[in-house]
Protein backbone atom coordinates (compact mmCIF):
# COMPACT_ATOMS: atom_id res chain seq x y z
CA UNK A 1 0.00 0.00 0.00
CA UNK A 2 3.20 2.22 0.77
CA UNK A 3 4.05 1.78 -2.52
CA UNK A 4 0.31 1.92 -4.08
CA UNK A 5 0.17 6.02 -2.10
CA UNK A 6 4.00 6.83 -3.50
CA UNK A 7 2.96 6.16 -7.10
CA UNK A 8 -0.04 8.01 -7.16
CA UNK A 9 1.49 10.66 -5.83
CA UNK A 10 4.38 10.69 -8.34
CA UNK A 11 1.93 10.43 -10.83
CA UNK A 12 -0.81 13.29 -9.74
CA UNK A 13 2.79 15.28 -9.34
CA UNK A 14 3.47 14.74 -13.29
CA UNK A 15 -0.02 16.11 -14.27
CA UNK A 16 0.36 19.23 -12.11
CA UNK A 17 3.89 19.57 -13.92
CA UNK A 18 2.24 19.38 -17.06
CA UNK A 19 -0.23 22.05 -16.08
CA UNK A 20 2.22 24.07 -14.97
CA UNK A 21 4.23 24.13 -18.53
CA UNK A 22 0.71 24.97 -20.16
CA UNK A 23 0.09 27.92 -18.06
CA UNK A 24 3.11 29.33 -18.70
CA UNK A 25 2.99 28.56 -22.46
CA UNK A 26 -0.76 30.44 -22.33
CA UNK A 27 0.80 33.39 -19.81
CA UNK A 28 3.23 33.94 -22.77
CA UNK A 29 0.88 33.54 -25.78
CA UNK A 30 -1.73 36.34 -23.62
CA UNK A 31 1.32 38.55 -22.87
CA UNK A 32 2.97 39.33 -26.25
CA UNK A 33 3.50 36.08 -28.31
CA UNK A 34 4.30 36.75 -32.31
CA UNK A 35 1.28 36.89 -33.83
CA UNK A 36 2.74 33.89 -36.79
CA UNK A 37 3.03 31.39 -33.82
CA UNK A 38 -0.27 31.88 -32.11
CA UNK A 39 -1.66 28.56 -34.30
CA UNK A 40 1.41 26.71 -33.34
CA UNK A 41 1.55 27.57 -29.94
CA UNK A 42 -2.51 27.01 -29.73
CA UNK A 43 -2.07 23.31 -30.79
CA UNK A 44 0.90 22.63 -28.13
CA UNK A 45 -1.26 23.73 -25.97
CA UNK A 46 -4.18 21.65 -26.68
CA UNK A 47 -2.16 18.43 -27.08
CA UNK A 48 -0.71 18.56 -23.88
CA UNK A 49 -3.95 19.55 -22.05
CA UNK A 50 -4.81 16.62 -24.15
CA UNK A 51 -2.10 14.24 -22.37
CA UNK A 52 -3.30 15.69 -18.97
CA UNK A 53 -7.38 14.77 -19.43
CA UNK A 54 -5.78 10.68 -21.08
CA UNK A 55 -3.66 10.71 -17.44
CA UNK A 56 -6.88 11.95 -15.56
CA UNK A 57 -8.64 9.14 -16.44
CA UNK A 58 -6.51 6.62 -17.60
CA UNK A 59 -6.79 2.85 -16.05
CA UNK A 60 -3.67 3.78 -14.52
CA UNK A 61 -5.81 6.24 -12.28
CA UNK A 62 -8.64 4.06 -11.93
CA UNK A 63 -6.33 1.37 -10.33
CA UNK A 64 -4.60 3.75 -7.77
CA UNK A 65 -8.46 4.80 -7.06
CA UNK A 66 -10.08 1.72 -6.93
CA UNK A 67 -7.38 0.74 -4.18
CA UNK A 68 -7.01 3.95 -2.48
CA UNK A 69 -10.78 4.73 -2.03
CA UNK A 70 -11.42 1.58 -0.18
CA UNK A 71 -12.85 2.85 3.29
CA UNK A 72 -10.25 0.72 5.46
CA UNK A 73 -7.83 2.89 3.58
CA UNK A 74 -8.91 5.85 3.09
CA UNK A 75 -9.23 6.35 6.88
CA UNK A 76 -5.55 5.57 6.95
CA UNK A 77 -4.36 7.92 4.84
CA UNK A 78 -3.13 11.84 5.80
CA UNK A 79 -5.07 14.84 5.47
CA UNK A 80 -3.93 15.64 2.40
CA UNK A 81 -3.34 12.72 0.88
CA UNK A 82 -6.59 11.65 1.78
CA UNK A 83 -8.17 15.14 0.30
CA UNK A 84 -6.24 14.27 -2.84
CA UNK A 85 -7.44 10.83 -3.52
CA UNK A 86 -11.22 12.04 -3.13
CA UNK A 87 -10.76 15.46 -5.46
CA UNK A 88 -9.40 12.93 -8.59
CA UNK A 89 -12.00 10.78 -7.71
CA UNK A 90 -14.79 13.28 -8.13
CA UNK A 91 -13.00 14.60 -11.01
CA UNK A 92 -12.16 11.10 -12.69
CA UNK A 93 -15.94 9.57 -12.25
CA UNK A 94 -17.25 12.79 -13.77
CA UNK A 95 -15.15 12.70 -16.68
CA UNK A 96 -15.57 8.79 -17.31
CA UNK A 97 -19.52 8.99 -17.52
CA UNK A 98 -19.19 10.60 -20.67
CA UNK A 99 -18.65 8.77 -23.85
CA UNK A 100 -15.25 9.83 -25.69
CA UNK A 101 -17.14 10.73 -28.65
CA UNK A 102 -19.52 12.49 -27.28
CA UNK A 103 -17.45 14.65 -25.57
CA UNK A 104 -15.43 15.32 -28.26
CA UNK A 105 -18.68 16.04 -30.41
CA UNK A 106 -19.34 18.52 -27.88
CA UNK A 107 -16.09 20.12 -27.62
CA UNK A 108 -16.28 20.85 -31.80
CA UNK A 109 -19.72 22.29 -31.25
CA UNK A 110 -18.56 24.90 -28.87
CA UNK A 111 -15.57 25.81 -30.89
CA UNK A 112 -17.79 26.02 -33.92
CA UNK A 113 -20.68 28.36 -31.52
CA UNK A 114 -17.81 30.36 -30.12
CA UNK A 115 -16.98 31.23 -33.56
CA UNK A 116 -20.70 31.88 -34.57
CA UNK A 117 -21.47 33.79 -31.60
CA UNK A 118 -18.34 36.09 -32.35
CA UNK A 119 -20.11 36.83 -36.02
CA UNK A 120 -23.78 36.96 -34.23
CA UNK A 121 -22.41 39.62 -32.36
CA UNK A 122 -20.98 41.65 -34.36
CA UNK A 123 -24.03 41.59 -36.73
CA UNK A 124 -26.95 42.03 -34.01
CA UNK A 125 -28.07 38.33 -35.23
CA UNK A 126 -29.33 36.20 -32.62
CA UNK A 127 -31.42 34.01 -34.87
CA UNK A 128 -27.75 32.96 -36.46
CA UNK A 129 -26.29 31.63 -33.22
CA UNK A 130 -29.90 30.53 -31.83
CA UNK A 131 -29.35 26.74 -33.30
CA UNK A 132 -25.60 26.37 -31.89
CA UNK A 133 -26.90 27.30 -28.20
CA UNK A 134 -29.97 24.95 -28.54
CA UNK A 135 -27.46 22.15 -29.33
CA UNK A 136 -25.61 23.07 -26.77
CA UNK A 137 -28.52 23.61 -24.19
CA UNK A 138 -29.60 20.15 -25.31
CA UNK A 139 -26.50 18.67 -24.83
CA UNK A 140 -25.84 19.54 -21.50
CA UNK A 141 -28.98 18.12 -20.68
CA UNK A 142 -27.70 14.77 -21.91
CA UNK A 143 -24.70 14.87 -19.78
CA UNK A 144 -26.76 16.18 -16.81
CA UNK A 145 -28.94 12.55 -17.00
CA UNK A 146 -25.51 10.60 -17.22
CA UNK A 147 -24.05 12.44 -14.45
CA UNK A 148 -27.07 12.57 -12.13
CA UNK A 149 -28.84 15.18 -10.72
CA UNK A 150 -30.82 15.68 -6.98
CA UNK A 151 -33.36 18.58 -7.02
CA UNK A 152 -32.81 20.42 -9.73
CA UNK A 153 -30.82 19.77 -12.96
CA UNK A 154 -28.37 23.27 -12.53
CA UNK A 155 -27.17 21.90 -9.44
CA UNK A 156 -24.96 19.39 -11.94
CA UNK A 157 -23.53 22.59 -13.41
CA UNK A 158 -23.43 24.59 -9.98
CA UNK A 159 -21.00 21.63 -8.17
CA UNK A 160 -18.40 22.37 -11.43
CA UNK A 161 -17.91 25.56 -10.05
CA UNK A 162 -19.00 25.84 -6.55
CA UNK A 163 -18.65 22.32 -4.94
CA UNK A 164 -22.23 21.96 -2.91
CA UNK A 165 -23.87 24.70 -3.65
CA UNK A 166 -27.19 24.33 -4.92
CA UNK A 167 -30.45 25.98 -6.06
CA UNK A 168 -32.39 26.18 -3.72
CA UNK A 169 -29.70 27.98 -1.30
CA UNK A 170 -29.14 29.79 -4.10
CA UNK A 171 -32.56 31.44 -4.73
CA UNK A 172 -32.57 31.81 -0.71
CA UNK A 173 -29.37 33.80 -0.58
CA UNK A 174 -29.68 35.79 -3.97
CA UNK A 175 -34.11 36.88 -3.13
CA UNK A 176 -33.49 39.89 -0.67
CA UNK A 177 -30.05 41.14 -2.34
CA UNK A 178 -31.31 41.33 -5.39
CA UNK A 179 -34.94 43.22 -4.14
CA UNK A 180 -32.93 45.42 -1.83
CA UNK A 181 -30.44 46.13 -4.22
CA UNK A 182 -32.79 46.98 -7.12
CA UNK A 183 -34.72 49.44 -4.45
CA UNK A 184 -31.41 51.09 -3.72
CA UNK A 185 -30.76 51.51 -7.52
CA UNK A 186 -33.48 53.43 -8.24
CA UNK A 187 -33.25 55.18 -5.06
CA UNK A 188 -29.98 56.75 -6.04
CA UNK A 189 -31.11 57.42 -9.56
CA UNK A 190 -33.31 59.90 -8.25
CA UNK A 191 -30.03 61.65 -6.93
CA UNK A 192 -26.89 64.17 -8.19
CA UNK A 193 -24.53 62.03 -10.18
CA UNK A 194 -21.39 62.30 -8.85
CA UNK A 195 -18.70 64.38 -10.65
CA UNK A 196 -15.86 62.31 -12.85
CA UNK A 197 -15.04 63.95 -15.52
CA UNK A 198 -11.21 64.14 -13.96
CA UNK A 199 -11.00 60.38 -14.60
CA UNK A 200 -11.30 60.98 -18.44
CA UNK A 201 -8.03 62.57 -19.55
CA UNK A 202 -4.90 61.45 -20.77
CA UNK A 203 -2.97 59.27 -18.10
CA UNK A 204 0.80 58.07 -19.06
CA UNK A 205 1.12 54.04 -19.55
CA UNK A 206 4.28 53.98 -18.08
CA UNK A 207 3.28 56.23 -14.81
CA UNK A 208 -0.02 53.70 -14.73
CA UNK A 209 2.26 50.81 -14.47
CA UNK A 210 4.47 52.68 -11.43
CA UNK A 211 1.67 53.15 -9.80
CA UNK A 212 0.40 49.83 -10.44
CA UNK A 213 3.69 48.55 -8.62
CA UNK A 214 4.11 50.46 -5.85
CA UNK A 215 0.07 49.50 -5.11
CA UNK A 216 0.76 45.88 -5.67
CA UNK A 217 4.05 45.92 -2.93
CA UNK A 218 1.51 47.77 -0.79
CA UNK A 219 -1.05 45.17 -0.83
CA UNK A 220 1.48 42.24 -0.08
CA UNK A 221 1.73 41.11 -3.40
CA UNK A 222 5.12 38.70 -3.28
CA UNK A 223 6.98 40.00 -6.03
CA UNK A 224 9.52 37.22 -5.54
CA UNK A 225 6.67 35.10 -6.60
CA UNK A 226 5.42 36.93 -9.49
CA UNK A 227 5.19 39.63 -11.86
CA UNK A 228 3.14 42.32 -13.46
CA UNK A 229 2.66 42.36 -17.32
CA UNK A 230 0.10 43.93 -19.71
CA UNK A 231 -2.80 42.14 -21.57
CA UNK A 232 -6.39 42.52 -23.31
CA UNK A 233 -7.64 41.45 -20.70
CA UNK A 234 -6.43 41.59 -16.86
CA UNK A 235 -6.15 37.79 -15.39
CA UNK A 236 -4.10 36.01 -12.84
CA UNK A 237 -2.30 32.48 -13.37
CA UNK A 238 -0.52 30.14 -11.07
CA UNK A 239 2.28 28.22 -12.26
CA UNK A 240 2.82 27.41 -8.66
CA UNK A 241 3.08 28.44 -5.13
CA UNK A 242 6.73 30.37 -6.03
CA UNK A 243 5.31 32.19 -9.16
CA UNK A 244 1.81 33.42 -9.37
CA UNK A 245 1.38 36.31 -12.32
CA UNK A 246 -0.85 39.26 -12.71
CA UNK A 247 -1.13 40.88 -15.75
CA UNK A 248 -3.65 44.44 -16.54
CA UNK A 249 -4.55 46.18 -19.25
CA UNK A 250 -3.42 50.09 -20.03
CA UNK A 251 -5.59 52.49 -20.87
CA UNK A 252 -4.20 56.37 -21.56
CA UNK A 253 -7.64 57.90 -20.95
CA UNK A 254 -8.73 55.68 -18.38
CA UNK A 255 -6.29 55.15 -15.27
CA UNK A 256 -9.45 52.71 -13.54
CA UNK A 257 -9.06 50.52 -15.93
CA UNK A 258 -5.41 48.83 -14.78
CA UNK A 259 -5.15 50.52 -11.63
CA UNK A 260 -8.62 48.29 -10.17
CA UNK A 261 -7.95 45.91 -12.74
CA UNK A 262 -4.27 45.13 -11.21
CA UNK A 263 -5.48 44.73 -7.42
CA UNK A 264 -8.63 42.58 -8.17
CA UNK A 265 -5.92 40.60 -9.98
CA UNK A 266 -3.50 40.79 -7.22
CA UNK A 267 -6.64 39.45 -4.70
CA UNK A 268 -6.42 36.58 -6.50
CA UNK A 269 -2.41 36.34 -6.77
CA UNK A 270 -2.11 36.56 -3.15
CA UNK A 271 -4.51 33.93 -2.46
CA UNK A 272 -2.61 31.23 -4.47
CA UNK A 273 0.75 32.87 -3.12
CA UNK A 274 -0.04 32.06 0.35
CA UNK A 275 -1.42 28.05 -0.17
CA UNK A 276 -0.19 25.72 2.66
CA UNK A 277 3.59 24.49 0.77
CA UNK A 278 2.20 20.98 2.19
CA UNK A 279 -0.32 20.89 -0.84
CA UNK A 280 2.24 21.20 -3.56
CA UNK A 281 2.61 18.71 -6.06
CA UNK A 282 -1.46 18.12 -6.14
CA UNK A 283 -5.08 19.24 -7.34
CA UNK A 284 -5.49 20.87 -3.81
CA UNK A 285 -3.38 23.70 -4.83
CA UNK A 286 -5.71 26.09 -5.77
CA UNK A 287 -8.49 28.23 -4.43
CA UNK A 288 -11.37 25.80 -3.31
CA UNK A 289 -13.93 27.11 -5.57
CA UNK A 290 -14.60 29.96 -8.32
CA UNK A 291 -16.96 32.01 -5.53
CA UNK A 292 -13.91 31.53 -2.70
CA UNK A 293 -11.56 33.06 -5.42
CA UNK A 294 -13.70 35.32 -6.61
CA UNK A 295 -14.16 36.63 -3.07
CA UNK A 296 -10.52 37.76 -2.46
CA UNK A 297 -10.41 39.84 -6.23
CA UNK A 298 -13.95 41.47 -4.67
CA UNK A 299 -12.20 42.35 -1.42
CA UNK A 300 -9.58 43.46 -2.02
CA UNK A 301 -10.55 45.79 -5.35
CA UNK A 302 -13.74 47.22 -3.54
CA UNK A 303 -13.84 46.42 -0.08
CA UNK A 304 -10.18 47.46 0.66
CA UNK A 305 -9.18 49.30 -2.80
CA UNK A 306 -12.67 51.46 -3.04
CA UNK A 307 -12.78 52.22 0.83
CA UNK A 308 -12.36 55.75 1.78
CA UNK A 309 -9.83 54.53 3.96
CA UNK A 310 -7.51 53.01 1.66
CA UNK A 311 -7.91 56.42 -0.40
CA UNK A 312 -7.14 58.62 2.85
CA UNK A 313 -3.53 56.94 2.89
CA UNK A 314 -2.77 56.62 -1.11
CA UNK A 315 -4.10 59.41 -2.67
CA UNK A 316 -1.23 61.59 -2.23
CA UNK A 317 0.70 59.06 -3.68
CA UNK A 318 -1.78 58.83 -6.70
CA UNK A 319 -1.80 62.69 -6.89
CA UNK A 320 2.22 62.85 -6.88
CA UNK A 321 2.24 60.56 -9.78
CA UNK A 322 -0.62 62.55 -11.43
CA UNK A 323 -0.43 65.85 -10.10
CA UNK A 324 -2.01 67.70 -13.13
CA UNK A 325 -4.87 65.17 -13.52
CA UNK A 326 -6.23 65.77 -9.98
CA UNK A 327 -5.54 69.20 -9.44
CA UNK A 328 -7.70 70.51 -7.71
CA UNK A 329 -9.38 67.48 -6.69
CA UNK A 330 -10.22 66.38 -3.30
CA UNK A 331 -9.75 62.79 -2.24
CA UNK A 332 -13.45 62.94 -1.44
CA UNK A 333 -14.52 63.53 -5.27
CA UNK A 334 -12.16 61.06 -6.01
CA UNK A 335 -13.52 58.98 -3.91
CA UNK A 336 -17.18 59.02 -4.71
CA UNK A 337 -16.24 58.71 -8.78
CA UNK A 338 -15.05 55.78 -8.38
CA UNK A 339 -17.85 54.25 -6.83
CA UNK A 340 -19.87 55.77 -9.04
CA UNK A 341 -23.49 53.77 -9.37
CA UNK A 342 -25.12 54.09 -13.28
CA UNK A 343 -27.06 51.44 -14.45
CA UNK A 344 -25.39 49.57 -17.58
CA UNK A 345 -25.68 47.40 -20.34
CA UNK A 346 -22.33 45.78 -20.20
CA UNK A 347 -21.76 43.28 -16.90
CA UNK A 348 -17.92 43.66 -17.17
CA UNK A 349 -18.10 47.60 -17.09
CA UNK A 350 -20.84 47.42 -14.02
CA UNK A 351 -20.03 48.95 -10.81
CA UNK A 352 -19.93 47.32 -7.52
CA UNK A 353 -23.79 48.04 -6.98
CA UNK A 354 -25.63 47.28 -10.09
CA UNK A 355 -22.96 44.30 -11.22
CA UNK A 356 -24.88 41.15 -9.19
CA UNK A 357 -27.94 42.45 -11.05
CA UNK A 358 -26.72 41.37 -13.93
CA UNK A 359 -25.35 37.59 -12.19
CA UNK A 360 -28.61 37.10 -11.46
CA UNK A 361 -30.35 37.72 -14.97
CA UNK A 362 -27.53 35.19 -16.38
CA UNK A 363 -28.76 32.68 -13.84
CA UNK A 364 -32.21 32.59 -13.67
CA UNK A 365 -31.65 32.11 -17.41
CA UNK A 366 -29.71 29.74 -16.59
CA UNK A 367 -31.81 27.56 -14.41
CA UNK A 368 -35.00 27.95 -16.07
CA UNK A 369 -33.13 26.85 -19.60
CA UNK A 370 -31.66 23.89 -18.01
CA UNK A 371 -34.94 22.69 -16.74
CA UNK A 372 -37.11 23.28 -19.70
CA UNK A 373 -39.04 26.21 -18.13
CA UNK A 374 -37.75 28.36 -20.84
CA UNK A 375 -36.53 28.23 -24.59
CA UNK A 376 -33.87 29.36 -26.24
CA UNK A 377 -35.73 31.19 -28.43
CA UNK A 378 -37.11 33.25 -25.72
CA UNK A 379 -33.85 34.62 -24.35
CA UNK A 380 -33.79 38.23 -26.28
CA UNK A 381 -37.77 38.69 -24.75
CA UNK A 382 -36.56 37.71 -21.52
CA UNK A 383 -33.02 39.20 -21.15
CA UNK A 384 -34.79 42.56 -22.05
CA UNK A 385 -37.71 41.98 -19.52
CA UNK A 386 -35.45 41.51 -16.97
CA UNK A 387 -32.89 44.53 -17.52
CA UNK A 388 -35.65 46.60 -17.44
CA UNK A 389 -36.91 45.31 -14.64
CA UNK A 390 -33.73 45.33 -12.55
CA UNK A 391 -31.75 48.32 -13.94
CA UNK A 392 -34.43 50.04 -15.43
CA UNK A 393 -32.67 50.17 -18.82
CA UNK A 394 -33.29 47.75 -22.42
CA UNK A 395 -30.64 47.06 -24.92
CA UNK A 396 -30.86 48.31 -28.26
CA UNK A 397 -30.31 45.69 -29.43
CA UNK A 398 -29.26 41.89 -29.13
CA UNK A 399 -25.29 42.50 -29.44
CA UNK A 400 -25.49 45.26 -26.40
CA UNK A 401 -28.00 42.30 -24.51
CA UNK A 402 -28.47 38.23 -24.52
CA UNK A 403 -25.18 37.89 -27.09
CA UNK A 404 -23.04 40.19 -24.97
CA UNK A 405 -21.32 37.57 -23.22
CA UNK A 406 -19.55 34.48 -24.71
CA UNK A 407 -19.51 31.84 -22.12
CA UNK A 408 -22.58 30.20 -23.19
CA UNK A 409 -21.23 29.83 -26.88
CA UNK A 410 -18.26 27.47 -24.93
CA UNK A 411 -20.78 25.98 -22.96
CA UNK A 412 -20.32 27.88 -19.62
CA UNK A 413 -23.93 27.36 -18.25
CA UNK A 414 -23.23 27.33 -14.07
CA UNK A 415 -20.96 29.39 -13.89
CA UNK A 416 -21.67 32.86 -13.36
CA UNK A 417 -23.53 32.62 -9.81
CA UNK A 418 -19.65 32.12 -8.52
CA UNK A 419 -19.50 35.97 -8.90
CA UNK A 420 -22.05 36.67 -6.59
CA UNK A 421 -21.20 34.14 -4.39
CA UNK A 422 -17.94 35.77 -4.60
CA UNK A 423 -19.23 38.47 -2.72
CA UNK A 424 -21.38 37.56 -0.76
CA UNK A 425 -18.67 35.27 0.92
CA UNK A 426 -16.27 38.60 0.84
CA UNK A 427 -18.84 40.88 2.92
CA UNK A 428 -18.73 37.73 5.46
CA UNK A 429 -15.35 37.48 5.93
CA UNK A 430 -15.22 40.96 6.23
CA UNK A 431 -17.81 41.03 8.73
CA UNK A 432 -15.68 38.46 10.20
CA UNK A 433 -12.27 39.94 9.82
CA UNK A 434 -13.80 44.05 11.86
CA UNK A 435 -15.35 41.42 14.76
CA UNK A 436 -11.47 40.07 15.46
CA UNK A 437 -9.43 42.88 14.33
CA UNK A 438 -11.53 45.50 15.64
CA UNK A 439 -9.14 48.22 14.20
CA UNK A 440 -8.65 47.05 11.26
CA UNK A 441 -9.97 49.84 8.79
CA UNK A 442 -7.75 52.38 10.85
CA UNK A 443 -5.13 49.70 9.45
CA UNK A 444 -5.80 50.24 5.87
CA UNK A 445 -5.75 54.27 6.55
CA UNK A 446 -2.17 53.59 7.98
CA UNK A 447 -1.23 51.56 5.04
CA UNK A 448 -0.85 48.25 7.57
CA UNK A 449 -2.38 45.83 5.55
CA UNK A 450 -0.04 42.73 6.51
CA UNK A 451 -2.54 41.59 9.86
CA UNK A 452 -5.75 41.55 7.36
CA UNK A 453 -3.20 39.65 4.86
CA UNK A 454 -2.06 37.40 7.57
CA UNK A 455 -5.81 36.53 8.63
CA UNK A 456 -7.08 35.59 5.00
CA UNK A 457 -3.97 33.24 4.70
CA UNK A 458 -5.23 31.92 7.83
CA UNK A 459 -8.84 31.79 7.45
CA UNK A 460 -8.62 30.87 3.80
CA UNK A 461 -5.64 30.93 1.40
CA UNK A 462 -3.54 28.29 3.24
CA UNK A 463 -6.19 25.24 2.42
CA UNK A 464 -6.82 25.80 -1.12
CA UNK A 465 -8.70 23.37 -2.45
CA UNK A 466 -8.29 21.06 0.71
CA UNK A 467 -11.85 22.22 2.01
CA UNK A 468 -14.96 22.79 0.61
CA UNK A 469 -16.39 26.10 0.22
CA UNK A 470 -19.02 25.67 2.62
CA UNK A 471 -16.43 24.93 5.23
CA UNK A 472 -13.91 27.09 4.52
CA UNK A 473 -17.17 30.14 5.33
CA UNK A 474 -18.07 28.21 8.53
CA UNK A 475 -14.82 27.82 10.00
CA UNK A 476 -13.82 31.49 8.88
CA UNK A 477 -16.72 33.01 10.23
CA UNK A 478 -18.58 31.12 12.47
CA UNK A 479 -21.88 30.69 10.19
CA UNK A 480 -22.84 29.39 6.85
CA UNK A 481 -23.25 31.96 3.93
CA UNK A 482 -25.43 34.41 4.82
CA UNK A 483 -26.31 37.73 2.21
CA UNK A 484 -27.20 39.99 4.40
CA UNK A 485 -23.53 40.71 5.27
CA UNK A 486 -23.29 41.86 1.44
CA UNK A 487 -26.72 44.00 1.96
CA UNK A 488 -25.94 45.78 4.85
CA UNK A 489 -22.01 46.57 3.53
CA UNK A 490 -23.75 48.07 -0.13
CA UNK A 491 -26.50 49.97 1.40
CA UNK A 492 -24.32 51.23 4.07
CA UNK A 493 -21.69 52.36 1.46
CA UNK A 494 -23.95 53.53 -0.73
CA UNK A 495 -26.61 55.88 0.94
CA UNK A 496 -23.74 57.39 2.93
CA UNK A 497 -22.30 58.67 -1.08
CA UNK A 498 -25.33 59.72 -2.23
CA UNK A 499 -26.92 61.04 0.94
CA UNK A 500 -30.12 58.90 0.79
Amino acid sequence: MTATIENFKTYVKRMKQLEEAISVLIWDLRTGAPKKGVEQRSEVIGMLSGDVFKMSVSQEMGEYLAELTQPDVLETLDDVTRASVLERKKEYDRSNKIPPQQYQDYVILTSKAEYAWQEAKANNDFESFRPHLEQIVGTLGEFIEIWGYGENKYDTLLDQFEPGMTVAKIDAIFKPLRERTVALVKAIGEREQVRRDFLKQNFPKQSQREFCDFILSQLGYDFEAGRLDESAHPFAVSLNIGDVRVTTRFRADDMQSSLFGTIHECGHAMYEQNISTNLLGTFLATGASMGIHESQSRFWENMVGRSREFWNRYYADLTARFPEQFAGVSVEEFYDAVNLVEPSLIRVDADELTYNLHIMIRYEIEKDLINGVITVADLPRIWNEKMEEYLGIVPENNGTGVLQDIHWAGGAFGYFPSYTLGNIYAAQFEAALRREIPDYQARVAAGDLTEIKSWLTDKVYRHGKSLEPAEIVQAATGEEINAEYLINYLESKFRKIYNI
